[in-house]
């Protein structure tokens, strides 16, 4: 596949499920991450920063579920204006927007706090993200042509 991806509809279609599969996995990952990381006594950094390399990674795969036919690099461009955006968007203080930032939900989607580190984590994340979801694309890529070549080929019986 090399990073393009299938145009055929069905395949687009099992692109997107597997994604979407991959992404609720890594928000049930980062999920824990968050709420047992310190009880269970890993490093805040771990914490910190695992939490926001696996928020990338989830953005890297929802927008390649929402988007399939995209390859593996726009979707990484398009994840990390995502994460960069909402990097900067904790500069801007807003009564509204600092309320829900006080929300779980706020605060896991958002952040509170503004960190360009958080951009080299997200960056990270990114590459994670594209790490598996060819993974999870060679892994579910039928050897078609291999099958194809078996069958036309006369079995020695040596």
């Amino acid at each position: 596949m090399h990073g393009t991806q299938p145009d055929k509809p069905a395949a687009l279609v099992r692109t997107s499920l597997t994604r979407a599969a991959l992404a609720l996995a890594v928000i049930v990952c980062g999920l824990s991450l968050r709420w047992y990381g310190f009880p269970i006594g890993l490093p805040a950094f771990i914490v910190k920063y695992g939490g926001s390399l696996l928020w990338a990674t989830m953005v890297f795969l929802l927008v390649g579920a929402l988007l399939p036919q995209l390859t593996r690099t726009q979707i990484a461009a398009i994840a990390a204006m995502i994460a960069v955006a909402v990097e900067f968007s904790r500069l801007v203080h807003a009564p509204w927007l600092d309320a829900f930032r006080l929300t779980t939900a706020g605060a896991l989607l958002l952040g509170r706090i503004f960190s360009l580190w958080n951009v080299v984590a997200y960056a990270v994340g990114i590459v994670f993200g594209a790490w598996i979801a060819r993974l999870a694309e060679v892994e579910s890529t039928p050897p078609i042509e291999t099958a194809r070549n078996d069958r036309a080929r006369p079995r020695s019986s040596a």
